[in-house]
């Protein structure tokens, strides 16, 4: 499927980086928990320590309890609370020592500009980068899934057509490479903006993300949807368009993006950009191979 290079290249030196999870936001916390629950068997369960980073939550520390309890109750053995609200506090020691001692780091929705502009290029990040290269399992959801990127959505407008400067870039934290991440997707009527921005920036992968839905990334760079909603792919790599062109806010013509939408259970090689094996079949498999 392609070479080792690439947007999604294994780690150097490492087989056993951590999943990434990217949630749409809106997860369900009252009933099945099926995504939060997912979350917590792979932060180990109760030997698991989870570090909440509610930074980008205008709640502030309600944010953080509240992912405690709902952690705690689905058995995790120790929950930790962190919210970075300064630079400078981004580089204590003492959040680096938190994350390094994490099975699980989980990034709470808000303000995906404010997370970054507090935690990226600090040591705290430095950090985050260690832990899912050593195997702890990072998620984040709605803010939180966009800044897992290495690009973010600052800000943008709903609607169904691409039109030029409806949405803007910046650069998220990083952890998936060249792709860019859309959340609350369905609900708020964001296909028009993922398809501005890849014909914009066609090098980038769009990966819209509806509520209560989840796009696992594996090191293998392997992604799995687990939900209630869809993941949205658009890929842009063979696009036409006139987006160079682009004035105002006038529609953009886009014209050969392919376009996947994949439901809970299937599976997408993110570096060969294609459909993988039917849901049963590539569980079959890797579980034969446990």
């Amino acid at each position: 499927m392609g070479d080792e290079s690439g947007p999604f290249a294994p780690i150097e030196g490492s087989g056993t980086a951590g999943p990434v999870m990217v949630i749409g936001g809106a997860e369900d916390k009252l009933r099945d928990k099926v995504i939060l629950s997912r979350f917590a068997s792979l932060a180990g369960g109760a030997d698991g320590h989870v570090v909440v980073v509610s930074t980008a939550s205008s709640l502030g520390d309600r944010a953080s309890s509240t992912y405690r309890d709902l952690f705690r109750g689905l058995g995790i053995g120790e929950v930790t609370g962190l919210r970075p609200e300064e630079r400078e506090q981004a580089d204590d020691p003492a959040g680096v020592e938190a994350i390094r001692a994490a099975t699980g780091v989980f990034l709470t929705g808000g303000n995906q500009s404010r997370l970054t502009q507090v935690v990226a290029g600090t040591k705290l990040a430095d950090a985050l980068f260690l832990a899912r290269d050593r195997g702890t399992v990072v998620a984040g959801t709605s803010a939180g899934a966009s800044a897992l990127a290495s690009h973010m959505v600052a800000y943008g407008r709903a609607g169904a057509t691409p039109k030029n400067r409806m949405v803007h870039l910046s650069a998220g934290l990083g952890l998936l490479q060249e792709i860019v991440i859309d959340q609350h997707f369905e609900q708020r009527g964001r296909i028009g903006r993922l398809l501005a921005l890849v014909a914009q920036s066609p090098s980038l992968l769009g990966i819209g993300i509806d509520e209560d839905t989840c796009a696992i990334v594996h090191a293998d760079r392997t992604m799995h949807v687990i939900g209630r909603g869809a993941v949205t792919i658009v890929d842009g790599a063979h696009v036409r368009t006139d987006a160079y062109r682009g004035k105002g806010y006038r529609p953009l013509m886009v014209s050969g993006a392919i376009l996947h939408s994949l439901p809970s259970g299937y599976w997408f090689d993110l570096r060969g950009r294609q459909l993988l094996a039917a849901p049963s079949d590539l569980e079959a498999e890797r579980e034969a191979s446990e």
